[in-house]
């Protein structure tokens, strides 16, 4: 991948904003050329803020930290939590705390909600929008959070939950994106892209 440094203003460079592996694998599907760098801000709710809230403000604040050094550049931010009964669940911070997010998970249905954010601060461009996916866990035997557990997959993810992972296997239904469900929604992406200009091709998504 290029240099955001290096790259031409003309098409811009894009620049991903996050640290996420899967964001990086998903966004590869869309066939552009992009830069990883990522944004290095403090993730934590304000009080009463409203998860679409949260979402939308982090995705945002990642892409302007980015889009100062490079205002050249269209700069996504993109940001994922699990909503269940209007809690918030980001990544767990002990296998404790994975351990009662995944319990509280066991036989509900939670919602997927991603904030993005796709910035070009030399034209003023900004763009903002959130996708929700529905999905319901099956219950889930205390001795299976448990075998889940020692995978250490649950400890970089939202919700304590690799939905590509082995966590698949605790999925009873998926109602909306599920693209979403893994950290980035594809096909609202590429509508945000296409909207800055960049020529996404309609058949990938």
């Amino acid at each position: 991948m290029s240099s955001p440094e290096t790259s031409q203003a003309s098409p811009p460079t894009i620049i991903l904003a996050s640290a996420s592996p899967r964001r990086r694998e998903l966004l590869t599907q869309l066939g552009l050329p992009f830069t990883v760098l990522p944004a290095d801000v403090e993730e934590r709710r304000l009080s009463d803020e409203a998860p679409l809230a949260y979402t939308l403000r982090l995705a945002q604040t990642k892409a302007q930290h980015v889009a100062q050094r490079f205002p050249e550049a269209l700069v996504l931010g993109a940001d994922t939590v699990v909503v269940l009964d209007a809690e918030i669940f980001g990544k767990p911070a002990s296998v404790e705390d994975a351990r009662q997010m995944l319990t509280r998970l066991s036989g509900c249905e939670h919602t997927v909600l991603t904030g993005l954010a796709l910035l070009q601060q030399c034209r003023q461009f900004i763009r903002l929008d959130a996708v929700r996916t529905r999905v319901r866990f099956r219950p889930l035997s205390t001795a299976e959070i448990e075998r889940y557990l020692a995978t250490a997959e649950p400890f970089d993810k939202a919700g304590a939950y690799a939905i590509q992972g082995a966590a698949a296997a605790f999925v009873a239904s998926l109602n909306g994106c599920y693209t979403n469900a893994v950290g980035l929604p594809l096909r609202q992406t590429a509508a945000l892209l296409r909207s800055a200009g960049v020529p996404v091709d309609h058949t990938v998504f």
